[in-house]
């Protein structure tokens, strides 16, 4: 896997070492999830501020009603309902 160098404090290193060696984990796989964490985070926090500005305009909020609506009759699609 291709890698580069990417500057921590001190500190910071200390912690993902500490971290490492308390789940038995490489570096690089403890910051790998962390990352990763961190953007599944700022894309939740997106997707609440876009909605939270979508709620806040009535004629959006209004338009994301009926398309709700509209999508609602595909679930009497004709197929019987599971026990």
């Amino acid at each position: 896997m291709p890698s580069t160098t990417v500057r921590i404090s001190h500190s910071t290193w200390k912690t993902l070492r500490e971290i490492a060696d308390r789940v038995g984990e490489p570096m690089q796989a403890v910051l790998d999830k962390a990352i990763e964490e961190y953007r599944r985070k700022c894309f939740l926090e997106e997707a609440n501020r876009a909605y939270l500005a979508l709620r806040n305009n009535p004629d959006a909020w209004k338009d994301e009603i009926e398309e709700r609506v509209a999508w609602d009759v595909t679930l009497n699609d004709g197929l019987r309902k599971e026990d």
